[in-house]
């Protein structure tokens, strides 16, 4: 654990000097040394930063960053809150709205199937019921239809 805590602070620290010291000489080559002895477990390396910088600098300034972790928290709860509160009224919005110009379009379909409808279709327009040859008796067939056969 001793090693990702020292390799993070590394990562950090070398986005920044990568931009001021990579015209160095043999800079990346010290980088690597570095990260090989920080990894190694002859050196222990990362051990001894640990104990040395990161440990007692975490412990004098443990009571701060318990108070931004607090902070952090109660910020985030009601930022969550909030656009939680957001999202919210715009679905229900947006299932208002649709609801409503769905139900329009509804009706529209339903005003077209009523009754009132199928009373402006002509008579010559209808379908016949029986074809031309076919008693009154007799329902229409359509050509080449015998009935069911068993």
């Amino acid at each position: 654990m001793m090693y990702w805590i020292v390799f993070a602070f590394f990562t950090t620290a070398e986005t920044l000097t990568d931009i001021v010291l990579s015209w160095f000489p043999f800079y990346f080559e010290l980088k690597i040394a570095f990260v090989i002895w920080l990894l190694s477990p002859y050196t222990k390396g990362s051990s001894v930063l640990y104990r040395k910088f990161v440990h007692p600098t975490l412990s004098n300034k443990e009571k701060e960053i318990d108070e931004y972790i607090t902070q952090a928290r109660d910020k985030s709860y009601e930022t969550m809150m909030r656009v939680g509160k957001r999202g919210l009224n715009l679905a229900a919005n947006a299932a208002v709205t649709a609801a409503a110009k769905g139900q329009g379009v509804l009706s529209e379909k339903l005003r077209s199937f009523s009754m009132q409808d199928l009373t402006l279709i002509r008579d010559e327009d209808a379908l016949p019921l029986q074809g031309p040859d076919s008693s009154p008796t007799q329902p229409w067939q359509p050509p080449g239809y015998h009935g069911l056969r068993r």
